[in-house]
């Protein structure tokens, strides 16, 4: 197993920050607006430090990479958008712009991170920059149980209860949303309380970090659609697969991706967030990200 630097993967990493730059100076230019330049060259930016250190460290260490991906992105998207610039970020702030009519921050965001986007690199959101699970990833809770059959509905439920609720609010209240408000701001450290009540308390009661992207997560009915037919999925060489299960163990989604090795086909579950933990535990260094097209297929995942 290789676990050196590799620079072919640092310098991809370096690489990776250029179309970011390219879009922030593209959209600066269109909308005269400089806070383009200063959004998307930061997140490039950051997305590229992260992915270099990533593949500088020995491939047991390299989680430090994507934690710090974590927490440049997330913190950014949460700290500076969210709480200094009055960007609604949730879910709830996506439902009420698109019902405004206003093409601010939380509808690019959500059209690029988490529609759209994972048609090409999956749920790289969940995995590498989502400040939710920034701070999950934190907890003891790494090794999961495997999946509760059948909670993962609760987040169809949540979907249709934030959806619900925003409808209600507009139609039946009379609230009218305005872009960088401070109720935009009430509605974001209210919708964070509750993720992050939630997310940890469940981390806790089910001894797993992923519990509340597994069960409650109500963006992951956008990514779970669109991933599916994601460009980037892991795969192995399932001639050089020994069967020792160690990539499923370590997956914090509790997929079962040596099954998928073995029947020679990609990573096809929509639960993968790309982590790359399997990528980097296996003994006989056979899975990597690849390109390629596919429809999906049957979700394999450990169950309790």
């Amino acid at each position: 197993m290789s676990d050196g630097f590799d620079q072919h993967e640092f310098v991809s990493s370096v690489w990776l920050m250029v179309p970011f730059w390219i879009l922030a100076v593209v959209l600066w230019q269109l909308n005269d607006n400089i806070f383009y330049l200063f959004n998307f060259g930061y997140i490039g930016t950051a997305i590229g430090l992260g992915l270099g250190v990533y593949s500088a460290l020995p491939r047991r260490k390299r989680d430090v990479g994507r934690k710090m991906t974590l927490l440049l992105v997330g913190g950014y998207m949460l700290g500076f958008l969210g709480l200094m610039q009055y960007e609604n970020m949730q879910i709830e702030g996506f439902f009420f712009y698109l019902l405004g009519g206003l093409f601010f921050g939380s509808v690019i965001h959500y059209f690029v991170a988490k529609i759209f986007g994972p048609l090409l690199f999956n749920r790289g959101w969940c995995g590498w920059a989502c400040w939710t699970a920034m701070v999950l990833d934190l907890l003891p809770f790494e090794d999961s149980e495997g999946r509760v059959k059948g909670l993962g509905k609760l987040r169809y439920v949540h979907f249709v209860v934030s959806f619900a609720l925003v409808v209600a609010v507009w139609y039946f209240v009379g609230f009218t949303v305005e872009s960088q408000s401070v109720n935009e701001l009430y509605w974001l450290l209210g919708g964070n309380a509750v993720y992050y009540v939630l997310g940890i308390g469940l981390a806790f009661y089910l001894r797993d970090n992923r519990a509340f992207c597994k069960y409650i997560c109500p963006i992951t009915v956008f990514l779970k659609a669109s991933s599916k037919f994601s460009v980037l999925k892991v795969e192995g060489d399932e001639d050089e697969c020994i069967g020792c299960g160690k990539c499923s163990d370590v997956c914090p989604m509790d997929i079962k991706v040596d099954e998928y090795v073995q029947e020679g086909s990609r990573v096809l579950s929509s639960e993968c967030i790309l982590c790359l933990k399997c990528v980097n535990s296996c003994p006989e260094d056979i899975l990597e990200v690849e390109s390629g097209v596919d429809l999906g297929g049957e979700e394999r995942l450990k169950e309790r």
